[in-house]
């Protein structure tokens, strides 16, 4: 049988791992880093570029640079989070013929889950020169608190990319995997998750090396991308009220905001 990975498909950035005996390997991408960026392009040329590539072209080319998909998958166009997002996101996007979210991609719409199987499809090609075989089947996490149509979506992600989804896991479920708590005595734990776009608690319930997720809450506009964009409004609300000028008219400038606002939060977090 062939290689199963793990799949982390993030809001920010994506990770692939790899079981080796009872302990989880990350895969490292093309590009020699742990983190892949879930961000893809569309270029000047046409071209489509993924990961690391696409993000380092983000601010000469913000209409077309798409991330934070992960936010808009399987929502409904209606709901409170997809009209929050409209406002955030420099790319367009309008309610599909179905009630959901299709995103102006190039020439095309395109569903969300069209866009974050180009993620996937690079974390596939990665993986394949990593191993040197085809890698086909994997396990592809999401939010405790993800619905069966973000569910249902994230799979279809996986079958796009080329993928055998063996299965759609709980990253709550995955993170206590990770520690080896089904190796321990039956317990409650209690799970934090903050990552890009969320930050949530799990409660789980351990019995007999099964996981059942007794509850789970958080805010679902809470991570890294919220940290930068508060630091992005205080940067140019600032600048407008020194030179008179609105920086976020300028989707290029305020794409070198978004940059420089990550990069001080990074700086600010690891400091010792």
């Amino acid at each position: 049988m062939g290689k199963i990975i793990g799949i982390d498909l993030g809001t920010t950035n994506s990770v692939m791992a790899y079981m080796v005996g009872t302990q989880p390997k990350v895969i490292p991408s093309a590009e020699g880093s742990n983190l892949i960026p879930s961000v893809v392009a569309i270029l000047e040329n046409g071209s489509i570029v993924v990961g690391q590539q696409a993000k380092n072209q983000s601010i000469l080319n913000p209409k077309n640079t798409f991330y934070s998909i992960k936010r808009l998958i399987g929502r409904g166009w209606d709901e409170e989070e997809v009209q929050r997002d409209r406002k955030i996101l420099p790319f367009e996007m309008r309610k599909s013929a179905k009630g959901g979210v299709e995103i102006k991609f190039g020439d095309d719409w395109k569903a969300p889950e069209a866009i974050s199987a180009l993620v996937l499809q690079k974390i596939k090609k990665d993986a394949e020169a990593y191993f040197g075989e085809p890698v086909t089947d994997a396990v592809i996490t999401v939010p405790a608190y993800f619905n069966d149509s973000q569910r249902q979506a994230t799979k279809n992600a996986g079958k796009i990319a080329g993928f055998n989804v063996r299965r759609i896991l709980n990253e709550p479920t995955a993170a206590a995997l990770a520690y080896g708590l089904d190796k321990k005595k039956d317990e409650t734990i209690a799970v934090y998750d903050l990552g890009g776009g969320t930050f949530d608690i799990s409660i789980l319930e351990i019995g007999d090396g099964v996981f059942e997720v007794i509850s789970t809450n958080g805010d679902t506009h809470l991570g890294g991308d919220d940290f930068d964009q508060r630091l992005i409004n205080y940067i140019t609300e600032e600048f407008k009220k020194e030179h008179g000028i609105d920086l976020k008219e300028d989707p290029a400038a305020l794409q070198r905001v978004k940059e420089a606002a990550e990069k001080a939060k990074i700086e600010l977090s690891t400091v010792a």
